[in-house]
């Protein structure tokens, strides 16, 4: 079992929702509700896997809120 983050928007022109892992060129995909997103992540994770272990290009820390005045 591989456990990843996933980075999710909805796009604001289109509706659909977006979602990729931070640093892993391909890891992406679409999807109209977030469940259909997931699956369709879970996919495309699947297939690059194939290739083995990834070489990611960053690792994912986290998200801040910041002000700014």
């Amino acid at each position: 079992m591989h456990t990843y983050q996933v980075i999710i928007e909805r796009d604001a022109e289109t509706g659909l929702y977006v979602g990729w892992v931070p640093g892993w060129p391909g890891a992406h995909s679409q999807g109209e509700t977030v469940e259909e997103l997931e699956q369709n992540l879970r996919e495309v994770i699947a297939m690059l896997l194939e290739d083995g272990e990834p070489k990611t290009e960053a690792e994912f820390i986290g998200l801040r809120t910041i002000e700014v005045a």
